[in-house]
C-alpha cells in the first residue's frame, strides 16, 4: 500500500522544558498525518461521524524514540496501512528529518459506530479506496 507523507513543523508547544518535542506529542503527529491521508483521499472524519456513524478509534500503538525533534525544525510525517481488516487498520508510521529517522511506531485503528461505540464494518467503499491508493 502506498505510504503517505505529511510535512510538520515542531512549535514551541510541542517541546518540553529541554526544548525536545514532548514524547506524547509524537503520536498528535501521527494523528495528524493519518488524518490527512484520509482528507486527501476526499473523506473527512467529521463527515463519516454525520453520513456513516463511522468513526476510526486508536486501539493500540507501540512507539519507539530514536532521536529527538526540536523546536522550529521540519519533520516529515509518513503513514502506510500494512494491514486492512474488516473493522480495524494497522498502520506503520514513521517521523523523519533529512532523512533521520526520530520515531517509528505501528498505530492499530478501530472503525465503531459513533453512536453505541461497538465495532463496526468499514464500508467496502472506504476500504478499496484505502487499500487501493
Amino acid at each position: 500500500m502506498k505510504t503517505f507523507h505529511w510535512p510538520v513543523r515542531v512549535y514551541y508547544e510541542d517541546t518540553d522544558a529541554g526544548g525536545v518535542v514532548f514524547y506524547a506529542n509524537y503520536l498528535k503527529f501521527f494523528e495528524r498525518a493519518r488524518t490527512e491521508m484520509l482528507r486527501s483521499m476526499g473523506f473527512e472524519q467529521d463527515q463519516l461521524i454525520v453520513e456513516q456513524k463511522l468513526i476510526f478509534v486508536v486501539r493500540s500503538v507501540q512507539i519507539d524514540y530514536l532521536a529527538p525533534a526540536r523546536f522550529n525544525e521540519c519533520v516529515d510525517v509518513s503513514a502506510e496501512i500494512t494491514l486492512a481488516k474488516k473493522v480495524s487498520l494497522n498502520f506503520e508510521q514513521v517521523i523523519t528529518r533529512d532523512k533521520l529517522v526520530l520515531c517509528k511506531g505501528k498505530v492499530r485503528i478501530a472503525c465503531l459506530d459513533s453512536e453505541t461505540m461497538k465495532p463496526k464494518i468499514i464500508p467496502d467503499y472506504l476500504l478499496q479506496k484505502l487499500t487501493n491508493d
